[in-house]
């Protein structure tokens, strides 16, 4: 292969092809690190060029250079740009040509490409890292049935078109808002300049997982045609029991599975399905919900079809904006094991208006409502299994005021998801008692209330069955209800003394307070 064909195939990150530690990172030094290197540099010039173009402009336009006498000079400028980019690209190509390794890698690319099911050509790729929009793809949700994946593109294929029903100014530059800067402000992780700043710190974090922890990465293909990049850590055949488990991952608006949250489950032998969002790193698309839904959707087919786990086997874990992933999941397979929800708020909406300035307050709300609707409120209710919420009690994040912690929108969560499940205990007396209750850190020593409570509740659920809502507490006094409410509260949150992106110790990793059957006399 002649060095210009090598020129726009794949930059290799990593070799692991030893198998043994991560010295088989690929560091050759040389042409083709040269030529790399510039590339790069080019990639991240045109990519300010592209965020700063409108400042650009006006400041030549200011300066006279866009007159026709100075044309000329701008050509001889681009000229001499377009050239040095042209030489950067043959450096790169030839010194591809030149690096054995290189030249073994494209072979084995080239092999995977043509026998995709091929499992020693899978086994091959794996041994290294690359740019993932040139990897096979591994699984994909087209192969599921056809007319439930159809019934889903049609149900999320106009969420993000403009609501012609309604058109007014405010809903022209919300839709404007949300689809130029406002997404990549919900989730910074997808800009482009900040993922190449973080470029070698996701390629250390994936080599960790790959080396350290037998990772295998794969490449799955959503029904609207992105592609999700994934981390599997199997733990099945260890001596852990939790290894029978999967926990699935969602990761926060600037979290990667590289170098985020899948560290807590693994730490505790729990097999592990990290993923990136739409548009994040590897994974193609952008983080709008309705892609989130579909990448969501993938992930956990894929878990079920391709990695053989069961529905009750899975626990979901959702690190602050990827509670919304886990609890939209948790709506779509009521069957699954649990979640953890872990720093976390109600709705979107409620956090982006303090936020904003008080004049866009109009156009705000509709660009939420419309293309970025994260209430986690509406969903949390669809789910009657086990949930463990985690506090941060110094969130700096999700509290609207920093240093109260009454006012962290975790608080509104719980106690939403705790009225419905138990009407009659959270009446308006008790949940203004939650509220004072939250203002502070939760309590939770054993108290003799507490096995009291315990027993009022086996009471019931052994004569009308373990199912939400519960109507207890209907006939109990305000003080009743307030020791009963107390209870709930502390088995279903955890707090956390830190801030909202401290990596979350495994003692608060813990399965969530389910309802009580006849003969459970331990607090779970």
């Amino acid at each position: 292969m002649s060095f210009y064909k090598y020129i726009f195939s794949p930059r290799l990150f990593k070799d692991y092809s030893d198998g043994s530690s991560l010295s088989s990172i690929y560091s050759e030094v040389g042409f083709e690190k040269l030529g790399d290197s510039l590339v790069s540099f080019w990639g991240i010039m045109f990519s300010l060029l592209k965020y700063g173009s409108p400042m650009i402009t006006l400041y030549f336009y200011k300066k006279g250079y866009l007159v026709t006498e100075n044309f000329g000079s701008l050509m001889k400028v681009s000229t001499g740009i377009g050239i040095f980019v042209l030489l950067s690209y043959c450096l790169r190509g030839y010194g591809r040509s030149q690096s054995v390794m290189y030249r073994k890698f494209v072979k084995d690319l080239q092999e995977s490409q043509v026998n995709p099911k091929d499992p020693l050509s899978k086994k091959k790729i794996r041994a290294y890292d690359f740019e993932f929009d040139q990897w096979p793809v591994d699984w994909t949700m087209k192969s599921l049935n056809t007319k439930e994946n159809n019934a889903k593109m049609l149900a999320n294929a106009s969420s993000n078109r403009l609501n012609v029903n309604w058109i007014s100014p405010c809903s022209i530059l919300a839709f404007l808002a949300i689809h130029s800067f406002g997404l990549k402000m919900i989730y910074p992780g997808s800009i482009g300049l900040i993922q190449k700043y973080l470029h070698q710190m996701l390629v250390q974090g994936r080599a960790k997982l790959v080396v350290e922890q037998k990772g295998t990465r794969n490449k799955i293909e959503t029904i609207d045609g992105n592609t999700i990049d994934t981390m599997f850590i199997d733990n099945r055949h260890s001596r852990f029991d939790n290894g029978k488990n999967l926990v699935i991952c969602a990761e926060g608006n600037a979290g990667f599975y590289e170098i985020g949250i899948m560290g807590t489950p693994i730490e505790l032998k729990y097999s592990v399905l990290g993923f990136n969002h739409p548009g994040f790193a590897g994974s193609s698309g952008s983080p709008f919900p309705n892609q989130e839904h579909n990448a969501c959707d993938a992930v956990i087919q894929f878990a079920i079809e391709s990695l053989g786990f069961k529905p009750e086997n899975i626990i979901l874990f959702g690190w602050s904006i990827g509670a919304y992933n886990t609890l939209w999941l948790a709506s779509q397979y009521p069957n699954l094991k649990g979640i953890v929800l872990d720093a976390t708020f109600d709705d979107l909406l409620v956090l982006a208006l303090p936020r904003m300035p008080e004049s866009l307050s109009s156009v705000v709300r509709i660009a939420i409502r419309d293309y970025c609707n994260l209430n986690n409120s509406e969903l949390i209710t669809q789910f009657n299994g086990p949930i463990t919420m985690i506090r941060r009690t110094e969130d700096e994040i999700i509290a609207t005021e920093e240093t109260n912690m009454g006012t962290n929108r975790g608080n509104f969560l719980l106690l939403h998801l705790l009225k419905y499940r138990f009407p009659n205990i959270f009446k308006p007396e008790q949940i203004n008692y939650a509220q004072k209750l939250l203002n502070k850190t939760i309590n939770h020593s054993n108290t003799a209330d507490d096995q009291m409570c315990l027993s009022l509740i086996m009471s019931y659920v052994s004569e009308h069955g373990a199912s939400y809502p519960v109507k207890i507490g209907d006939e109990y006094s305000d003080e009743q209800r307030n020791q009963m409410a107390f209870y709930l509260i502390k088995n279903h949150l955890l707090d956390y003394k830190s801030s909202h992106c401290t990596p979350l110790p495994i003692e608060f990793f813990k399965s969530g307070w389910n309802l009580p059957m006849e003969n459970d006399f331990v607090f779970t």
